[in-house]
């Protein structure tokens, strides 16, 4: 098992991932360098392995897809993940690991935001993209993150042997977020610099195609990991048409003694019913939701302990 693991998901970075492969080396010399290539068609494979990396490859095209391969085939007791677009000074990168081989944190972010990415940034959408995806994922999760979209990050080995990996492109970072908070993982945020592509290198992800299927994917998770608020609202929402269509009707059922309108009265009843099956329907996925916060720790337990096996028992000490 590794120490560290620096991890390089890259498509076509030939301009950039032998200086990205470079500074690694230089920031952390201990590490052991993965670079996962995604078809690129450029000379980034040729480039990489003189830099001194370890290059393998994954054939489905798509972040989510590289970083899948990579969490099941490398082990670590830490890893740092970073693009190979060189967007990423490497000046923080001993202590994003410091914060995970010595205080334990289960994942590490990046925070671009923080620091002149406002400015370095020459892409608008991406700012006020990545200013909504932050602020709603805080707001519905009650969180503190502050970079959601950054590609800089550090995990244990129990976040990445725990992590499932559903997403196939650039939602992959909302993925890894949501289920940090969901679990109650120890998640710190260190400022990083950020400077835009150097001339020549161009970005692959599309600010509008990508930038919805990461709105999705945070509507999707937020039903998927607090069911109870989430049809709660939709149940309060239907409530509250059942009510509007309702009280026309009982007014002037009071007024004349006349229900002349039953399809209205009938929608409101309805409305009325699927308010009350969408709270139920909530809790009860809720309680699954909390088996399944349960099962996640006694996995995490396993996963632990493994990883404490496999690196010879030093974490245990350490902790003693």
């Amino acid at each position: 098992m590794d120490k560290i693991a620096v991890l390089i998901p890259c498509y076509n970075e030939e301009r950039t991932i032998e200086k990205v492969v470079r500074d690694a080396r230089a920031a952390l010399p201990e590490a052991v360098i993965y670079v996962y290539n995604n078809n690129s068609t450029d000379r980034t494979e040729e480039l990489a392995k003189k830099a001194g990396a370890v290059v393998r490859h994954e054939y489905r095209q798509g972040k989510g897809n590289v970083i899948r391969r990579m969490f099941r085939e490398v082990e670590a007791q830490c890893y740092l993940m970073i693009d190979g677009d060189d967007t990423y000074p490497l000046e923080s990168a001993r202590k994003m690991t410091d914060l995970v081989l010595e205080r334990h944190a289960d994942m590490v972010v990046g925070d671009r935001l923080s620091s002149a990415y406002f400015e370095e940034n020459k892409r608008p959408f991406h700012n006020f993209g990545n200013s909504l995806v932050r602020s709603s994922i805080n707001f519905l999760f009650h969180s503190d993150i502050r970079d959601i979209m950054t590609g800089y990050r550090a995990f244990s080995y129990g976040f990445v042997k725990t992590f499932p990996v559903i997403s196939q492109g650039f939602e992959i970072e909302t993925e890894m977020t949501i289920h940090a908070v969901n679990y109650n993982l120890q998640v710190e945020n260190v400022v990083v610099e950020y400077r835009d592509r150097p001339e020549g290198s161009e970005s692959k992800l599309n600010t509008f195609s990508d930038g919805l299927k990461v709105l999705v994917k945070i509507f999707q998770l937020f039903k998927n990991y607090r069911p109870l608020l989430f049809f709660g609202i939709l149940g309060l929402l239907l409530a509250a048409v059942g009510v509007i269509l309702f009280v026309p009707i009982l007014a002037e059922y009071f007024r004349t003694g006349l229900v002349p309108r039953f399809p209205t009265l009938i929608v409101s009843c309805f409305t009325m019913l699927a308010a009350v099956q969408s709270f139920f329907s909530g809790m009860i996925l809720s309680e699954s939701c909390s088996v399944e916060r349960r099962n996640f720790e006694c996995k995490y337990m396993e996963v632990f302990r493994e990883m404490q096996k496999n690196s010879g028992g030093e974490e245990v000490d350490q902790q003693e």
